[in-house]
Formats: C-alpha cells, structure tokens, sequence
C-alpha cells in the first residue's frame, strides 16, 4: 500500500494507539514484525500513519500482542476507514487540513463537551455570525474562500441532528456570549439561536457568567471529544496558532477535571437559558 500523501489526525491516533498496545506487549518493532508477519518497515509507517492497515490487519496485531480489551480492538478496527468516506472530503483542496480533522472527530464523536471563553462554540454560530467572523480576520480572504469556510463550519453543524445517543454539553463564559461579531442585530440572533439550539434534547448549554467567585479556568477554549471507549477520548485545545490534539492518559485525566471544574461553575440549563435571554433583551 502507498505512502499517504496527507495524514489526518484520526490516521495519526490509529497508529499511536497500535504503538502503545506494542509497548504494552513488551515487545520492539523487530520482534513485533516477527509476531505478526508485517514487514518491520512497514510496520513503522503504519505507527506513524503513513500507511493504512486493514481492520483485518489490526486484529492480526491484536491478536499477536495478546491483546485482551476486545472493546479496544473492535474501536481500533473501526478507524482503519480512509477520510474520503466523510463529507469533508470535498474542501481536501480548499481548507487547512485542521478543519477537516475538527470536522472527522466531530463526527464520529460519541458526545461533544466543550468551554468556550472567548467565541460562541461553532456548532452553535448562525451563518451571518460565522460571515462577521471570517470577514474580519486578519489576513483579508477570497471570496471563495469565505464562502467555503462559512459553509463548511455550517455542515458540521449537522452533527447535532444525530439520532443516536450523541450528545453535546457546551459550557460558554459570559464573555463570549458579550463579544459582537458584528451589530447588536447580529448579536441578538445569536444569541436567540443558542437559546433554540439549547432546546434540543442532546444539547446542553450552560453559562459561567462574570460574578462566579474564584473562577480561574478563563484559558483556552477546549473539546472533549468521546471515543468509543474511553481510551479514546480526545481533547483539542484551540490557539492563535491552531488546533492541538491531546489524547494520552495523563492528559486526558488533566482536562477530564478541568471540564468539570468549569461545569461545576457554571449555571444550570435553565438559568443560563434565562440568562441568555436578557443578554439578548439588551442588544
């Protein structure tokens, strides 16, 4: 199998999580490549993402490391899809490559929590808020391109339209909530369309407002993203310079106690939907 030319962040943890079970295992890369027949070579182009493994080839290795989390392994199999299969496919050419990977872990997420500090979460923005936003960024953007960024970050949106179990607690700081991305019409409907959004039975949203007491957790915007199992949890953290993707045990232990430190201070569902309305009533 050829070399990816690209290699998303979900083929990256596909071959970070056969690594850990390899080292779980004991065993080198040389003495795995005996265990299970794979060319050793191949064997390390696979850890690092840059060659696709079959769910067939995964359970091989499974198999050959004595792996007993049968949970695990079926997840792990489950991954071996290539990116083209999902809708984000088609801005491949058009956007960041951290888009299309925010898109893919959305979207095979079991459940959704996030904080947001700064911003209104984006699978919670109206179109004209998302416009404002991308019309005023720094570097000035292509039409073309704007238009593609605005549609794109609306088709995530379809996510909260599942009919499974999924489900997305969002907790967002009054700060966020005060920022214009624009007018105070603007704002008014935004802040309207998270009150409708929070309406759906698999969205939460609550709010941290100003005169919390001892709040220190106003940091980066943060994304928990659930796996299949736990072990496969993810966590973004967003920058000025970008996406970064967490997902190791100490670190998901980390954010797992700083989500729920934030939730802890935030309202409940029903006061911070009230909430949200006075902000509104005041635009």
């Amino acid at each position: 199998m050829p070399a990816r030319r690209t290699i998303t962040a979900r083929q990256e943890r596909l071959g970070r999580e056969l690594r850990k079970l390899r080292e779980q295992a004991g065993l080198s890369l040389r003495e795995a490549a005996r265990v299970t027949g794979i060319d050793e070579g191949k064997f390390s182009n696979v850890e690092a993402g840059r060659v696709g493994v079959s769910a067939e080839r995964v359970r091989l290795v499974a198999s050959g490391y004595a792996s007993a989390d049968a949970a695990l392994v079926d997840a792990l199999a489950a991954m071996t899809g290539e990116r083209a299969r999902g809708w984000w496919a088609k801005y491949r050419d058009l956007l960041p490559p951290g888009f299309l990977d925010l898109a893919e872990l959305e979207h095979y997420a079991t459940y959704l929590r996030s904080f947001e500090s700064v911003h209104i979460p984006g699978l919670l923005q109206t179109e004209e808020h998302v416009r404002a936003i991308y019309s005023s960024s720094v570097s000035e953007l292509p039409e073309d391109q704007l238009d593609a960024r605005v549609q794109f970050r609306l088709r995530r949106q379809d996510v909260l339209g599942r009919a499974d179990a999924f489900r997305c607690e969002v907790v967002i700081h009054e700060a966020a909530l005060r920022v214009r991305a624009a007018d105070h019409g603007v704002a008014r409907r935004q802040l309207l369309h998270i009150v409708e959004q929070s309406e759906r039975p698999q969205v939460v949203v609550r709010v941290v407002p100003f005169d919390v007491d001892g709040f220190t957790r106003i940091g980066n915007p943060m994304l928990m993203a659930g796996g299949p199992v736990p072990q496969l949890d993810t966590v973004l953290l967003d920058s000025a310079h970008g996406g970064v993707f967490m997902d190791t045990e100490a670190q998901l232990d980390r954010y797992r106690r700083v989500i729920s430190d934030v939730e802890a201070a935030a309202l409940g569902v029903v006061e911070s939907r009230d909430f949200i309305h006075q902000l509104a009533k005041h635009e």
